[in-house]
C-alpha cells in the first residue's frame, strides 16, 4: 500500500510512506485547523485503502476545540476501528480526541499525564456579544463534559466538578478514572492485546 501523494510538511517523504503503510497517524503539538485536515486526511485515506485498525499516537497540549472535534467525529465515523495512544501529555482538546476510541482501544504509555478542564476563549466586544460568546462558551463546556462522562464512566457532575480547573491525572489515575483502558510500555504489548 503507497501513499498516494507525498505531504509537504517537515518529515521526510519516506517516513510518511511507513506511517501510512503501518497505518499510523501522529498527533503531535497543538490542535489546529492545519493539524485537523492533515490527521482527518490521513485517516480518510487510510480507511479508504483498507478496513484494518488503524493506530493514533497523541502528544499535545490541546488547542482549538472545534479542531479536536473534527478529528473526534471523523475517527467515530471512519470504518476502521481506532487504536489511540497517549504519550508525553494528552491535554484538554488532545483529551477530547483521546476519547473518541473505544476505552478497550485507549492506551497509554506509562509517563503520559492528562488534563481536563473547561474550555476557554477569549470574550470581548460589546455587552451583546460578550453574552452571546458567554452562552456558547456553556454550551461547549455542558457538550465536552458529556463526552467525557460518556467516555470514562464518571457522573455528569463529577465531570464538571473536576473539570472546573485543571484537573491533571498520572496515568495510574487516569487509567481508575476511565479515561485509559490499558497502560502499555512496549508494542508487543499493544500486539499482544490486539
Amino acid at each position: 500500500m503507497r501513499m498516494p501523494e507525498a505531504r509537504d510538511g517537515d518529515r521526510p517523504v519516506v517516513v510518511d510512506n511507513l506511517l501510512f503503510n503501518s497505518r499510523r497517524v501522529l498527533i503531535i503539538g497543538e490542535i489546529n485547523h492545519r493539524l485537523a485536515k492533515d490527521v482527518v486526511s490521513q485517516l480518510y485515506a487510510l480507511a479508504a485503502a483498507s478496513d484494518d485498525p488503524i493506530t493514533v499516537v497523541i502528544s499535545s497540549p490541546g488547542g482549538h476545540v472545534e479542531s479536536g472535534d473534527l478529528i473526534f467525529d471523523t475517527i467515530r465515523f471512519i470504518k476502521p476501528k481506532v487504536i489511540v495512544i497517549g504519550s508525553g501529555w494528552v491535554a484538554s482538546a488532545g483529551a477530547l480526541i483521546y476519547v473518541a476510541a473505544e476505552r478497550a482501544n485507549r492506551y497509554s504509555l506509562p509517563n503520559t499525564r492528562f488534563l481536563l478542564h473547561q474550555p476557554f476563549g477569549g470574550v470581548g466586544g460589546t455587552q451583546t456579544e460578550i453574552a452571546i460568546q458567554a452562552r456558547e462558551m456553556e454550551r461547549m463546556r455542558l457538550r465536552l463534559n458529556k463526552i467525557f462522562a460518556e467516555a470514562t464512566g464518571q457522573s455528569l457532575e463529577k465531570i464538571e466538578k473536576d473539570s472546573d480547573r485543571d484537573f491533571w491525572l498520572n496515568v495510574e489515575e487516569a487509567k481508575a478514572y476511565g479515561l485509559v483502558g490499558r497502560i502499555i510500555s512496549s508494542e508487543l504489548e499493544l500486539l499482544a492485546a490486539a
